[in-house]
């Protein structure tokens, strides 16, 4: 099957804000997009970042430059690429993400981790599920996490978990059992690929569940602790099963809604017994911590 890229160079914040519209506001959404330095020799660097968009069908130029406000970026360049794993394609090359103390890598990158002293590794290979930490909703949630180190949760819930990053990540920094779940049949595969590539495969259980139906599930609840990494619509309307599930003290993080959405996720769970008690700060993408009370 032919695909299309479109590329797109130019400052950083300009490109990061239309990457974000690429994924979250046109429709239908570009099917994967990478940020890369384009050329770090160059004198002008800041300006030599390069934008990668890749499309299914021909894409509406057009439309799409409507979409992203493309007036301060200019035209894409496009190609069409015959017979190629275009997720991993996009994803080939895009670094060590350091979060706190979760350096996240691809093997690829396997000897360019820094190993000091006290760092998590997790590997994370470029594939079609969700979470390789290069997202700010990923690399957010990672870095909230690495701040409950000496604190270890009886029992854990990754919801929606894509790669399952989130959950290896909670694996290895409390040594505890966890239990995840996704939708989509590819994500639970790949997750239990990565859990395998980590070492963690005998610690997290990975389900095919449509949110919170699923016997596991009930028969693992209350939980302590729940990362819900999705979307604002599926958050919001979780928002009641959520406080069904948590444990009383329990904590849950959220993420995957952009900042205009805030308040009314925030307002979701407020009407649903829980409070607001920590936020990590991101200019589209916020991550929110609430305690069932």
């Amino acid at each position: 099957m032919n695909v299309f890229k479109l590329t797109w160079t130019g400052p950083r914040e300009l490109l990061e804000a239309a990457g974000d519209a690429l994924s979250e506001t046109l429709w239908p959404p570009a099917g994967a997009v990478s940020l890369t330095k384009d050329d770090a020799t160059r004198e002008d660097s800041e300006s030599a970042w390069r934008l990668d968009a890749y499309f299914e069908d021909q894409p509406d130029v057009n439309a799409i430059t409507a979409a992203i406000g493309g007036d301060g970026i200019g035209e894409p360049a496009i190609e069409e690429l015959p017979d190629i794993d275009w997720v991993a394609h996009s994803l080939q090359g895009l670094g060590v993400v350091r979060c706190g103390r979760f350096v996240l890598y691809g093997v690829h990158d396997a000897d360019k981790l820094p190993g000091d002293e006290g760092d998590i590794p997790i590997r994370i290979d470029a594939n079609q599920a969700f979470g390789t930490g290069h997202h700010p909703t990923t690399a957010g949630c990672l870095t909230l996490l690495d701040r409950f180190a000496g604190w270890a949760p009886k029992s854990v819930l990754d919801l929606g978990c894509g790669s399952a990053v989130l959950a290896i990540a909670a694996a290895k920094l409390w040594g505890r059992d966890i239990l995840a779940s996704d939708i989509d049949e590819k994500s639970v595969e790949i997750a239990l690929e990565n859990a395998a590539l980590n070492d963690v495969d005998g610690k997290v259980k990975i389900l095919a569940a449509a949110g919170f139906a699923h016997a596991d599930i009930a028969a693992a609840a209350p939980f302590d602790f729940i990362f819900a990494n999705i979307l604002a619509g599926p958050l919001a309307e979780l928002a009641p099963d959520m406080a069904a599930h948590v444990a009383k003290n329990g904590r849950i993080m959220l993420a995957g809604l952009m900042s205009e959405q805030e308040e009314n996720v925030t307002a979701a769970y407020e009407k649903a017994g829980f409070r607001l008690i920590n936020r990590l700060d991101q200019p589209t993408w916020p991550v929110l911590l609430f305690v069932k009370t």
